[in-house]
């Protein structure tokens, strides 16, 4: 088992943010201000593409999380971002996509290809850290776990959630079935699932195909009009919702 170490710790407005590492991938641990001790369920989360453990999408939903039912929240950087050197691989695809949207072609056979290339890095880690997480007695490894993951984050999410029993529900949404669709059919948790009906990279069908292929008996399917990038900030409100039920939490105001 990788050891976790802390690195660095602030607090501000009811939450306390510890930095850490984990086998030399770098995460972040959010945790109630008013019980960073006390024993509750874990949510790890994951970013998305070319963002970071701490980009603003995953500080705001910690928030939301830690305030608003009292759970602890995990990041990681997944493989080539943040913090985390990029390879000549990554580079490469990188190039591509740009070269793609620059050329007005489909994203989608890049960003496909290229994300489960990360989440068979990042799956591994992410055990390892759940691992290590649930070495610490406020977190423990008789407690609930829920993921949460958009976009790359599902890309990542689906196969890690169909490989680790330990999660018991998850939100994901806003990708391609293509590689995922087969794994989404092992996984029988709770599920809610983001869709946006107008997204101009990921067709209505494809969306729906991946929703469709999830086992669980309990799914939620929250499809909302916009384009790709226009996911509304309301989601992460039900997403929260949907975690203290399944974790059983109560929900208060955030702070």
């Amino acid at each position: 088992m990788s050891s976790l170490q802390f690195t660095a710790e602030s607090s501000s407005k009811g939450m306390v943010e510890r930095d850490f590492v984990v086998g030399g991938v770098p995460g972040v641990l959010w945790s109630p201000v008013s019980g960073a001790a006390e024993r509750a369920p874990l949510v790890l989360m994951a970013h998305g593409g070319g963002n970071h453990k701490k980009h603003p999408a995953m500080s705001g939903r910690a928030r939301l999380l830690v305030t608003g039912c009292g759970v602890h929240v995990a990041v990681i950087d997944a493989p080539g971002h943040g913090d985390r050197p990029r390879t000549a691989h990554d580079e490469a695809e990188i190039a591509e996509l740009f070269r793609a949207r620059a050329a007005g072609e489909p994203e989608g056979p890049v960003v496909v290809r290229y994300n489960a290339h990360l989440a068979r890095l990042a799956v591994p880690e992410y055990r390892a850290t759940l691992d290590a997480l649930q070495g610490l007695p406020q977190i423990g490894t008789d407690g609930p776990v829920g993921f949460w993951g958009i976009n790359m984050g599902t890309a990542i999410g689906i196969p890690f959630v169909a490989a680790e029993p330990r999660i018991t529900a998850a939100v994901f949404g806003q990708h391609w079935p293509d590689v995922l669709a087969e794994q989404a059919r092992r996984i029988s948790i709770p599920v809610e699932f983001d869709l946006q009906w107008d997204d101009e990279h990921i067709s209505r069908e494809e969306g729906l195909a991946l929703f469709d292929a999830f086992a669980s008996k309990e799914k939620s399917l929250h499809v909302n009009s916009g384009r790709h990038k226009e996911l509304p900030r309301f989601e992460a409100d039900s997403a929260v919702r949907f975690f203290a039920r399944h974790l059983g939490r109560p929900v208060t105001s955030p702070a």
